[in-house]
Protein backbone atom coordinates (compact mmCIF):
# COMPACT_ATOMS: atom_id res chain seq x y z
CA UNK A 1 0.00 0.00 0.00
CA UNK A 2 1.70 3.18 -1.18
CA UNK A 3 1.95 5.70 1.62
CA UNK A 4 2.11 8.81 -0.54
CA UNK A 5 1.89 11.36 2.29
CA UNK A 6 4.36 9.59 4.59
CA UNK A 7 8.14 9.49 4.74
CA UNK A 8 10.39 6.48 5.20
CA UNK A 9 12.59 7.09 8.25
CA UNK A 10 14.35 4.61 10.51
CA UNK A 11 12.86 1.59 8.77
CA UNK A 12 9.26 2.81 9.23
CA UNK A 13 6.65 4.85 7.40
CA UNK A 14 6.04 7.98 9.45
CA UNK A 15 3.74 10.97 9.15
CA UNK A 16 5.23 14.41 8.51
CA UNK A 17 5.65 16.56 11.56
CA UNK A 18 3.50 19.22 9.92
CA UNK A 19 1.47 18.12 6.87
CA UNK A 20 2.03 20.23 3.76
CA UNK A 21 0.12 18.64 0.89
CA UNK A 22 1.19 18.91 -2.73
CA UNK A 23 -0.70 17.44 -5.69
CA UNK A 24 1.29 15.38 -8.18
CA UNK A 25 0.17 16.33 -11.69
CA UNK A 26 -0.11 14.00 -14.68
CA UNK A 27 1.47 16.12 -17.45
CA UNK A 28 -0.56 14.35 -20.14
CA UNK A 29 -3.84 15.48 -18.60
CA UNK A 30 -2.84 18.42 -16.37
CA UNK A 31 -4.85 16.75 -13.61
CA UNK A 32 -3.62 15.55 -10.19
CA UNK A 33 -3.36 11.81 -9.68
CA UNK A 34 -1.68 11.64 -6.26
CA UNK A 35 -0.90 13.81 -3.26
CA UNK A 36 2.30 13.90 -1.24
CA UNK A 37 3.36 15.94 1.75
CA UNK A 38 6.36 18.24 1.53
CA UNK A 39 8.77 17.76 4.39
CA UNK A 40 10.20 20.43 6.64
CA UNK A 41 13.62 21.02 8.16
CA UNK A 42 12.39 19.12 11.23
CA UNK A 43 11.47 16.09 9.11
CA UNK A 44 14.89 16.29 7.50
CA UNK A 45 16.60 16.45 10.90
CA UNK A 46 14.70 13.34 12.00
CA UNK A 47 15.89 11.43 8.92
CA UNK A 48 19.49 12.57 9.33
CA UNK A 49 19.45 11.49 12.99
CA UNK A 50 18.22 8.07 11.90
CA UNK A 51 20.97 7.75 9.28
CA UNK A 52 23.59 8.92 11.78
CA UNK A 53 22.50 6.34 14.36
CA UNK A 54 22.76 3.55 11.79
CA UNK A 55 26.11 4.58 10.30
CA UNK A 56 28.59 2.83 12.60
CA UNK A 57 26.98 -0.58 12.28
CA UNK A 58 26.39 -0.33 8.53
CA UNK A 59 29.88 1.00 7.74
CA UNK A 60 31.42 -1.92 9.65
CA UNK A 61 29.16 -4.52 8.05
CA UNK A 62 30.96 -7.17 6.04
CA UNK A 63 31.15 -6.27 2.36
CA UNK A 64 29.38 -9.52 1.49
CA UNK A 65 26.35 -8.44 3.53
CA UNK A 66 26.16 -5.10 1.75
CA UNK A 67 26.36 -6.91 -1.55
CA UNK A 68 23.60 -9.30 -0.50
CA UNK A 69 21.24 -6.37 0.19
CA UNK A 70 21.74 -5.07 -3.35
CA UNK A 71 21.04 -8.53 -4.77
CA UNK A 72 17.78 -8.57 -2.80
CA UNK A 73 16.88 -5.14 -4.18
CA UNK A 74 17.39 -6.58 -7.65
CA UNK A 75 14.91 -9.32 -6.81
CA UNK A 76 12.42 -6.72 -5.60
CA UNK A 77 12.70 -4.93 -8.92
CA UNK A 78 11.36 -7.98 -10.73
CA UNK A 79 8.25 -7.77 -8.54
CA UNK A 80 7.76 -4.03 -8.88
CA UNK A 81 9.06 -3.07 -12.34
CA UNK A 82 5.59 -2.49 -13.78
CA UNK A 83 4.69 -0.33 -10.78
CA UNK A 84 7.80 1.76 -11.39
CA UNK A 85 7.03 2.13 -15.10
CA UNK A 86 3.42 3.14 -14.48
CA UNK A 87 4.46 5.66 -11.84
CA UNK A 88 7.04 7.35 -14.06
CA UNK A 89 4.63 7.40 -16.98
CA UNK A 90 2.11 9.32 -14.90
CA UNK A 91 4.36 11.55 -12.84
CA UNK A 92 6.77 12.85 -15.48
CA UNK A 93 5.16 11.88 -18.79
CA UNK A 94 7.35 9.04 -20.05
CA UNK A 95 5.34 7.11 -22.69
CA UNK A 96 4.51 3.76 -21.12
CA UNK A 97 6.57 1.69 -23.57
CA UNK A 98 9.54 4.00 -23.01
CA UNK A 99 9.00 3.77 -19.24
CA UNK A 100 8.96 -0.03 -19.43
CA UNK A 101 11.86 -0.41 -21.85
CA UNK A 102 14.22 2.41 -20.82
CA UNK A 103 13.26 4.24 -17.64
CA UNK A 104 12.54 1.32 -15.28
CA UNK A 105 15.25 -1.07 -16.60
CA UNK A 106 17.91 1.47 -15.72
CA UNK A 107 17.71 0.04 -12.20
CA UNK A 108 18.87 -3.53 -12.94
CA UNK A 109 21.37 -2.25 -15.51
CA UNK A 110 23.15 -0.09 -12.94
CA UNK A 111 22.79 -2.60 -10.10
CA UNK A 112 24.54 -5.31 -12.07
CA UNK A 113 27.31 -2.93 -13.11
CA UNK A 114 27.79 -1.79 -9.53
CA UNK A 115 27.99 -5.37 -8.28
CA UNK A 116 30.64 -6.17 -10.89
CA UNK A 117 32.66 -3.14 -9.84
CA UNK A 118 32.11 -3.82 -6.13
CA UNK A 119 33.68 -7.27 -6.44
CA UNK A 120 36.92 -5.68 -7.68
CA UNK A 121 37.39 -3.20 -4.84
CA UNK A 122 40.36 -3.79 -2.53
CA UNK A 123 39.14 -2.25 0.71
CA UNK A 124 42.58 -2.39 2.31
CA UNK A 125 45.55 -2.62 -0.03
CA UNK A 126 49.32 -2.00 0.07
CA UNK A 127 50.55 1.43 -0.91
CA UNK A 128 53.22 -0.20 -3.08
CA UNK A 129 56.29 -2.42 -3.11
CA UNK A 130 58.40 0.53 -1.97
CA UNK A 131 56.38 0.82 1.28
CA UNK A 132 55.59 -2.66 2.64
CA UNK A 133 54.31 -1.30 5.96
CA UNK A 134 51.96 1.28 4.48
CA UNK A 135 48.35 0.50 3.60
CA UNK A 136 45.55 2.35 1.86
CA UNK A 137 42.08 1.84 3.32
CA UNK A 138 38.86 2.74 1.48
CA UNK A 139 36.17 3.78 3.96
CA UNK A 140 32.62 5.09 3.84
CA UNK A 141 32.46 8.88 3.83
CA UNK A 142 29.53 8.82 6.29
CA UNK A 143 25.95 10.06 6.12
CA UNK A 144 25.05 11.27 2.64
CA UNK A 145 22.23 13.44 1.34
CA UNK A 146 20.96 12.46 -2.09
CA UNK A 147 18.91 14.89 -4.19
CA UNK A 148 17.51 13.51 -7.42
CA UNK A 149 15.67 14.97 -10.45
CA UNK A 150 12.39 14.21 -12.20
CA UNK A 151 13.55 13.48 -15.76
CA UNK A 152 15.10 10.03 -15.13
CA UNK A 153 13.76 9.34 -11.62
CA UNK A 154 14.64 5.68 -11.04
CA UNK A 155 17.89 5.98 -12.97
CA UNK A 156 19.20 8.77 -10.77
CA UNK A 157 17.98 7.27 -7.51
CA UNK A 158 19.76 4.04 -8.41
CA UNK A 159 22.98 5.85 -9.38
CA UNK A 160 23.12 7.42 -5.92
CA UNK A 161 21.50 5.09 -3.38
CA UNK A 162 23.11 1.84 -4.52
CA UNK A 163 26.78 2.95 -4.57
CA UNK A 164 26.27 4.79 -1.28
CA UNK A 165 25.01 1.61 0.38
CA UNK A 166 27.75 -0.52 -1.16
CA UNK A 167 30.35 1.95 0.10
CA UNK A 168 29.00 1.56 3.64
CA UNK A 169 27.26 4.94 3.83
CA UNK A 170 23.81 5.61 5.22
CA UNK A 171 21.62 8.03 3.31
CA UNK A 172 18.70 10.43 3.19
CA UNK A 173 17.03 10.69 -0.21
CA UNK A 174 15.07 13.73 -1.34
CA UNK A 175 13.52 12.86 -4.71
CA UNK A 176 12.05 15.51 -6.95
CA UNK A 177 8.62 16.66 -5.83
CA UNK A 178 7.64 16.44 -9.51
CA UNK A 179 8.31 12.69 -9.62
CA UNK A 180 7.92 11.35 -6.08
CA UNK A 181 5.75 8.28 -6.63
CA UNK A 182 8.43 6.10 -8.23
CA UNK A 183 10.71 7.08 -5.33
CA UNK A 184 8.12 5.91 -2.79
CA UNK A 185 7.90 2.59 -4.63
CA UNK A 186 11.70 2.38 -4.47
CA UNK A 187 11.50 2.95 -0.71
CA UNK A 188 9.01 0.06 -0.42
CA UNK A 189 11.45 -2.08 -2.38
CA UNK A 190 14.24 -1.15 0.03
CA UNK A 191 12.06 -2.07 3.00
CA UNK A 192 10.98 -5.38 1.50
CA UNK A 193 14.59 -6.18 0.61
CA UNK A 194 15.45 -5.98 4.31
CA UNK A 195 17.50 -2.77 4.46
CA UNK A 196 18.47 -2.25 8.12
CA UNK A 197 16.60 0.54 9.90
CA UNK A 198 18.15 3.94 9.26
CA UNK A 199 20.41 2.85 6.42
CA UNK A 200 18.03 4.29 3.82
CA UNK A 201 15.65 7.16 4.54
CA UNK A 202 13.34 9.16 2.28
CA UNK A 203 11.85 12.59 2.88
CA UNK A 204 9.79 14.27 0.17
CA UNK A 205 10.19 17.99 -0.15
CA UNK A 206 11.25 20.86 -2.35
CA UNK A 207 14.65 22.41 -2.88
CA UNK A 208 14.00 25.41 -0.65
CA UNK A 209 12.98 23.18 2.26
CA UNK A 210 14.46 19.69 2.51
CA UNK A 211 17.07 20.26 -0.20
CA UNK A 212 18.48 23.33 1.52
CA UNK A 213 18.45 21.67 4.94
CA UNK A 214 20.35 18.63 3.68
CA UNK A 215 22.91 20.88 2.02
CA UNK A 216 23.67 22.82 5.20
CA UNK A 217 23.14 20.06 7.78
CA UNK A 218 26.19 19.63 10.02
CA UNK A 219 25.70 15.85 10.31
CA UNK A 220 25.62 15.26 6.55
CA UNK A 221 29.10 14.37 5.28
CA UNK A 222 28.34 14.53 1.56
CA UNK A 223 25.72 15.84 -0.85
CA UNK A 224 25.17 14.17 -4.21
CA UNK A 225 22.93 16.28 -6.43
CA UNK A 226 21.58 15.94 -9.95
CA UNK A 227 19.68 18.85 -11.42
CA UNK A 228 20.11 22.35 -12.78
CA UNK A 229 23.38 24.25 -12.75
CA UNK A 230 21.64 27.09 -10.91
CA UNK A 231 20.59 24.77 -8.08
CA UNK A 232 24.02 23.16 -8.06
CA UNK A 233 25.63 26.52 -7.34
CA UNK A 234 23.23 27.16 -4.46
CA UNK A 235 23.91 23.73 -2.96
CA UNK A 236 27.67 24.24 -3.19
CA UNK A 237 27.42 27.54 -1.34
CA UNK A 238 25.18 26.10 1.38
CA UNK A 239 27.46 23.08 1.83
CA UNK A 240 30.65 25.11 2.10
CA UNK A 241 30.01 26.10 5.73
CA UNK A 242 30.24 22.47 6.89
CA UNK A 243 33.05 21.43 4.51
CA UNK A 244 31.09 18.47 3.20
CA UNK A 245 31.90 16.79 -0.06
CA UNK A 246 29.65 17.91 -2.91
CA UNK A 247 29.24 15.99 -6.15
CA UNK A 248 27.15 17.59 -8.88
CA UNK A 249 25.69 16.16 -12.08
CA UNK A 250 24.23 19.17 -13.83
CA UNK A 251 23.06 20.46 -17.20
CA UNK A 252 24.41 20.09 -20.69
CA UNK A 253 24.36 21.52 -24.19
CA UNK A 254 25.82 18.61 -26.14
CA UNK A 255 27.42 19.20 -29.54
CA UNK A 256 26.95 16.55 -32.22
CA UNK A 257 29.68 16.95 -34.87
CA UNK A 258 28.56 15.49 -38.21
CA UNK A 259 31.21 15.37 -40.94
CA UNK A 260 30.59 14.87 -44.65
CA UNK A 261 31.85 11.29 -44.45
CA UNK A 262 29.47 10.28 -41.63
CA UNK A 263 27.22 7.27 -42.14
CA UNK A 264 23.86 7.87 -43.78
CA UNK A 265 21.91 7.48 -40.53
CA UNK A 266 23.97 9.97 -38.53
CA UNK A 267 21.50 12.86 -38.84
CA UNK A 268 18.44 10.69 -38.19
CA UNK A 269 20.14 9.21 -35.15
CA UNK A 270 21.08 12.64 -33.83
CA UNK A 271 17.60 14.13 -34.20
CA UNK A 272 15.93 11.16 -32.53
CA UNK A 273 18.43 11.27 -29.68
CA UNK A 274 17.71 14.98 -29.18
CA UNK A 275 13.96 14.33 -29.00
CA UNK A 276 14.24 11.25 -26.76
CA UNK A 277 12.44 11.66 -23.42
CA UNK A 278 10.83 14.80 -24.93
CA UNK A 279 14.28 16.38 -24.92
CA UNK A 280 14.46 16.22 -21.13
CA UNK A 281 17.90 14.66 -20.79
CA UNK A 282 21.02 16.56 -19.75
CA UNK A 283 23.13 14.59 -22.26
CA UNK A 284 20.86 15.30 -25.24
CA UNK A 285 22.74 16.31 -28.43
CA UNK A 286 20.87 19.59 -28.84
CA UNK A 287 23.48 21.35 -31.00
CA UNK A 288 23.99 19.62 -34.37
CA UNK A 289 27.17 20.91 -36.02
CA UNK A 290 27.22 19.90 -39.69
CA UNK A 291 30.07 20.16 -42.19
CA UNK A 292 28.99 22.60 -44.89
CA UNK A 293 29.05 20.25 -47.93
CA UNK A 294 26.26 18.16 -46.37
CA UNK A 295 24.56 20.93 -44.41
CA UNK A 296 21.52 21.43 -46.65
CA UNK A 297 20.88 17.72 -46.85
CA UNK A 298 21.16 17.40 -43.05
CA UNK A 299 18.64 20.20 -42.50
CA UNK A 300 16.19 18.50 -44.85
CA UNK A 301 16.60 15.14 -43.09
CA UNK A 302 16.11 16.78 -39.69
CA UNK A 303 12.92 18.43 -40.95
CA UNK A 304 11.57 15.08 -42.10
CA UNK A 305 12.44 13.33 -38.83
CA UNK A 306 10.76 16.07 -36.79
CA UNK A 307 7.66 15.93 -38.98
CA UNK A 308 7.43 12.16 -38.51
CA UNK A 309 7.89 12.30 -34.73
CA UNK A 310 4.56 11.67 -33.08
CA UNK A 311 3.55 13.31 -29.80
CA UNK A 312 0.93 11.78 -27.54
CA UNK A 313 -0.24 10.88 -24.04
CA UNK A 314 2.13 8.91 -21.87
CA UNK A 315 -0.51 6.26 -21.20
CA UNK A 316 -0.69 5.20 -24.85
CA UNK A 317 1.63 2.48 -26.18
CA UNK A 318 3.95 3.31 -29.05
CA UNK A 319 7.21 5.04 -29.92
CA UNK A 320 5.90 8.61 -29.66
CA UNK A 321 7.29 11.24 -27.32
CA UNK A 322 5.19 12.36 -24.38
CA UNK A 323 4.59 15.72 -22.71
CA UNK A 324 7.18 17.73 -20.83
CA UNK A 325 6.91 17.57 -17.07
CA UNK A 326 4.89 20.64 -16.05
CA UNK A 327 3.46 24.01 -17.02
CA UNK A 328 6.59 25.89 -15.95
CA UNK A 329 8.74 23.74 -18.23
CA UNK A 330 6.27 24.05 -21.11
CA UNK A 331 6.19 27.83 -20.84
CA UNK A 332 9.96 28.05 -20.66
CA UNK A 333 10.36 25.96 -23.81
CA UNK A 334 7.83 28.14 -25.63
CA UNK A 335 9.84 31.23 -24.69
CA UNK A 336 13.02 29.64 -26.04
CA UNK A 337 11.35 28.73 -29.33
CA UNK A 338 10.02 32.27 -29.75
CA UNK A 339 13.44 33.67 -28.87
CA UNK A 340 15.02 31.51 -31.57
CA UNK A 341 12.60 32.96 -34.10
CA UNK A 342 13.12 36.53 -32.86
CA UNK A 343 16.93 36.23 -33.00
CA UNK A 344 16.85 35.16 -36.64
CA UNK A 345 17.30 31.39 -36.64
CA UNK A 346 15.42 29.57 -39.42
CA UNK A 347 12.49 27.54 -38.10
CA UNK A 348 12.28 24.44 -40.27
CA UNK A 349 9.98 22.28 -38.11
CA UNK A 350 7.71 22.68 -35.12
CA UNK A 351 7.36 26.03 -33.44
CA UNK A 352 5.37 27.58 -30.61
CA UNK A 353 2.14 26.13 -29.28
CA UNK A 354 0.87 22.59 -28.83
CA UNK A 355 0.92 20.03 -31.65
CA UNK A 356 -2.21 19.85 -33.77
CA UNK A 357 -5.06 18.09 -32.01
CA UNK A 358 -3.64 18.65 -28.52
CA UNK A 359 -5.64 21.23 -26.61
CA UNK A 360 -4.43 20.23 -23.16
CA UNK A 361 -1.43 18.48 -21.69
CA UNK A 362 2.12 19.86 -21.69
CA UNK A 363 2.91 18.74 -25.24
CA UNK A 364 5.61 20.46 -27.28
CA UNK A 365 6.05 20.38 -31.04
CA UNK A 366 9.30 18.64 -32.05
CA UNK A 367 11.21 21.71 -33.21
CA UNK A 368 14.23 22.19 -35.47
CA UNK A 369 16.10 25.43 -36.09
CA UNK A 370 18.65 25.83 -38.90
CA UNK A 371 21.17 28.60 -39.55
CA UNK A 372 21.74 28.96 -35.83
CA UNK A 373 24.70 31.17 -35.07
CA UNK A 374 27.05 30.69 -32.13
CA UNK A 375 25.97 33.02 -29.35
CA UNK A 376 22.24 32.83 -30.04
CA UNK A 377 20.21 32.10 -26.91
CA UNK A 378 19.01 28.74 -28.19
CA UNK A 379 22.62 27.80 -28.92
CA UNK A 380 23.94 28.84 -25.50
CA UNK A 381 21.28 27.87 -22.98
CA UNK A 382 19.91 24.47 -22.00
CA UNK A 383 16.29 24.32 -23.19
CA UNK A 384 15.38 20.87 -21.82
CA UNK A 385 12.78 20.17 -24.46
CA UNK A 386 12.57 18.68 -27.98
CA UNK A 387 14.35 21.59 -29.67
CA UNK A 388 17.33 21.07 -31.99
CA UNK A 389 19.72 23.78 -33.25
CA UNK A 390 21.67 23.10 -36.47
CA UNK A 391 24.91 25.01 -37.09
CA UNK A 392 27.20 24.78 -40.15
CA UNK A 393 30.98 24.52 -39.91
CA UNK A 394 33.82 24.50 -42.45
CA UNK A 395 36.84 22.84 -40.83
CA UNK A 396 37.62 20.49 -37.97
CA UNK A 397 39.14 23.35 -35.99
CA UNK A 398 35.98 25.37 -36.61
CA UNK A 399 33.82 22.53 -35.28
CA UNK A 400 35.94 22.11 -32.14
CA UNK A 401 35.86 25.85 -31.45
CA UNK A 402 32.06 25.99 -31.68
CA UNK A 403 31.56 22.78 -29.69
CA UNK A 404 33.83 23.90 -26.85
CA UNK A 405 32.47 27.45 -26.71
CA UNK A 406 29.84 26.67 -24.09
CA UNK A 407 29.59 26.91 -20.31
CA UNK A 408 28.70 23.21 -20.28
CA UNK A 409 30.74 20.07 -20.86
CA UNK A 410 28.71 16.91 -20.37
CA UNK A 411 28.43 14.80 -23.55
CA UNK A 412 29.63 15.52 -27.08
CA UNK A 413 29.09 13.33 -30.11
CA UNK A 414 31.19 12.68 -33.22
CA UNK A 415 30.02 11.22 -36.52
CA UNK A 416 32.81 10.42 -39.00
CA UNK A 417 34.31 7.33 -40.64
CA UNK A 418 37.80 8.81 -40.40
CA UNK A 419 39.43 6.90 -37.54
CA UNK A 420 42.27 9.37 -36.99
CA UNK A 421 39.90 12.35 -36.94
CA UNK A 422 37.55 10.60 -34.54
CA UNK A 423 40.35 9.92 -32.07
CA UNK A 424 41.69 13.46 -32.35
CA UNK A 425 38.28 14.89 -31.65
CA UNK A 426 37.69 12.59 -28.69
CA UNK A 427 40.66 14.24 -26.99
CA UNK A 428 40.05 17.81 -28.16
CA UNK A 429 36.41 18.11 -27.09
CA UNK A 430 36.00 19.49 -23.55
CA UNK A 431 33.40 17.12 -22.18
CA UNK A 432 33.18 14.39 -19.60
CA UNK A 433 31.92 11.95 -22.23
CA UNK A 434 32.31 11.61 -26.00
CA UNK A 435 30.18 9.12 -27.93
CA UNK A 436 31.09 8.33 -31.51
CA UNK A 437 29.15 6.98 -34.47
CA UNK A 438 26.12 6.03 -32.40
CA UNK A 439 28.01 3.62 -30.16
CA UNK A 440 26.83 3.98 -26.55
CA UNK A 441 29.17 3.85 -23.59
CA UNK A 442 29.73 0.36 -22.25
CA UNK A 443 28.59 -1.11 -18.93
CA UNK A 444 30.38 0.47 -16.01
CA UNK A 445 31.55 3.57 -17.91
CA UNK A 446 31.37 6.73 -15.78
CA UNK A 447 28.68 9.36 -16.42
CA UNK A 448 29.60 12.97 -15.70
CA UNK A 449 30.90 16.22 -17.09
CA UNK A 450 33.17 19.21 -16.65
CA UNK A 451 32.66 22.97 -16.27
CA UNK A 452 29.04 23.98 -15.56
CA UNK A 453 27.93 20.39 -16.11
CA UNK A 454 29.39 19.52 -12.71
CA UNK A 455 32.23 17.10 -12.03
CA UNK A 456 30.51 14.04 -10.63
CA UNK A 457 31.27 10.59 -11.99
CA UNK A 458 28.36 8.19 -11.62
CA UNK A 459 28.21 4.50 -12.45
CA UNK A 460 30.64 1.59 -12.13
CA UNK A 461 33.70 1.75 -9.91
CA UNK A 462 33.82 5.58 -10.16
CA UNK A 463 30.29 5.80 -8.81
CA UNK A 464 31.19 3.80 -5.70
CA UNK A 465 34.44 5.68 -5.14
CA UNK A 466 32.48 8.96 -4.98
CA UNK A 467 31.20 7.75 -1.59
CA UNK A 468 34.55 6.58 -0.22
CA UNK A 469 37.33 8.28 1.73
CA UNK A 470 40.97 7.28 1.26
CA UNK A 471 42.87 6.65 4.49
CA UNK A 472 46.66 6.31 4.48
CA UNK A 473 48.04 4.05 7.23
CA UNK A 474 51.74 3.64 8.14
CA UNK A 475 53.32 1.02 10.40
CA UNK A 476 50.78 -1.66 9.44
Amino acid sequence: MLRSKQFYIGGQWVDPIAPNDLDVIDPSTERPFATISLGSAADCDRAVASASAALADWASTDAADRRALVVRILAQYEKRKEDLAQAMSQEMGAPIDFARNSQAPSLPWHLKNFLTAFDEIKWIRPLGVHAPNDMIAMEAIGVVGLITPWNWPTNQITLKVIPALLAGCTCVLKPSEEAPISALIFAEMMHDAGAPAGVFNLVNGDGAGVGARLSEHPDIDMISFTGSTRAGRAISKAAAETMKRVTLELGGKGANLIFADADEQAVVRGVKHCFNNAGQSCNAPTRMLVERPVYSAAVNIARQVAASTNVGPASEPGSHIGPVVNARQWNQIQRYIQTGIDEGATLVAGGVGRPDGRNSGYFVKPTVFADVEPGMTIEREEIFGPVLSIIPFDTEDDAVRIANDTPYGLTDYVQTTDDARRRRLAQRLRAGMVEMNGKPRSAGAPFGGVKASGRAREGGIWGIEEFLEVKAISGW
